[in-house]
């Protein structure tokens, strides 16, 4: 589940991908097996008093590139594309606080997320390179990305591309999750929670063996208030409820980044459309590139993997002041 700022909707086959596999894998193709054969060492750091968890590839003598996602996802959603980016880059992967295997949290804000993200950097040693590091992010980790460079901190970052993280033009509404009452449901056994995993917003995706890999690192035990052990998502359902009005007045009108940023859509996803999408362009003089990746929806790295590490690596290649 990867943004859940989205009311849930009727689900059909495509959206629910792993229901027909019954707990079996999809066959995958060699590059993915290869990705995430790949070593990746794991560590933590606490901020204000939250242990958060990040992944690490390649060679730490490198300038460093650190992944973010989305909201509800985790570090695991990067283990299929940090490995074809340690050729020039020491990579870090977190997990922000209340998802995957990040501790969860009374309350949660914008600041407490950048904060995370400036700790991690610092934890994992971004900041030691004399090349400063560059954050790639998705979605709701983007929105916290562009938080980041514009706030203290952000000129410590040699730039940002910011994937299908959606900036609405004024007037129009933001799409926001429901306030949630209840806690995430408990499955009987973890193939029933295999089978019910979804992407959000829903959206086809035909790489099921990418969708099965992050809905199994998606999963852990719980006890329902019955004291029954189950199976239930990691994310904390209630993020929202305290972030709701920080995420209702979110303004980057004029936006004063302290790095270069770029911005990254999927041809066809629908948060970030054309006329979306020029607005957003809009907030800087000159205009804010944006790429777009063909034949892919919201979740761009899952749908084009591929395509996605292909572009990644072309931006990174002709960053402004990359020596």
């Amino acid at each position: 589940m990867s943004d859940g700022n989205f009311p849930n909707k009727t689900l059909g086959a495509d959206e629910m991908p792993l229901a027909r596999y019954d707990g079996e894998k999809p066959p995958a193709p060699d590059w993915f097996n290869w990705a995430i054969a790949q070593e990746a060492s794991e560590s933590s750091v606490e901020v204000d008093g939250a242990k958060i968890a990040y992944r690490c590839w390649g060679d730490t003598s490198k300038p460093g590139l650190l992944l973010a996602h989305g909201n509800g996802a985790h570090s695991r959603w990067w283990d299929f594309i940090a490995p074809f980016l340690t050729t020039d880059y020491y990579v870090v992967a977190p997990t922000f606080s209340g998802m995957g295997d990040s501790e969860w949290r009374d309350a949660y804000s914008f600041p407490v997320f950048n904060r995370e993200q400036l700790a991690v950097s610092e934890h994992a040693g971004l900041f030691n390179h004399a090349e400063k590091p560059i954050i790639v992010s998705h979605s709701f980790g983007g929105i916290i990305s562009l938080n980041t460079t514009i706030s203290e901190g952000g000129e410590k970052f040699a730039g940002a591309v910011i994937v299908d993280s959606h900036l609405e033009p004024p007037g129009d509404e933001r799409p926001r999750p429901p306030r949630r009452t209840r806690a995430n449901r408990i499955y009987a056994s973890f193939n029933d929670a295999l089978a019910r995993f979804r992407l959000a917003p829903p959206q086809p995706c035909d790489n099921h063996y990418i969708v099965d890999y992050i809905a199994r690192h998606s999963i852990t035990t719980m006890k329902g208030e019955d004291g029954e052990e189950g199976y239930s998502w990691k994310f904390d359902p209630f993020i929202f409820n305290s972030l709701m009005d920080e995420w209702n007045d979110v303004d980057l009108t004029g936006l004063e980044t302290r790095c270069p940023i770029v911005f990254m859509r999927g041809g066809l996803s629908e948060l970030v459309p054309d006329r979306v999408a020029d607005y957003m362009c809009s907030l800087q003089d000159p205009p804010v590139p944006m790429i777009t990746v063909p034949e892919a929806y919201h979740h761009v790295m899952l749908d084009q993997p591929l395509a996605f590490v292909s572009s990644i690596r072309g931006l990174l290649a002709g960053w402004p002041g990359r020596r």
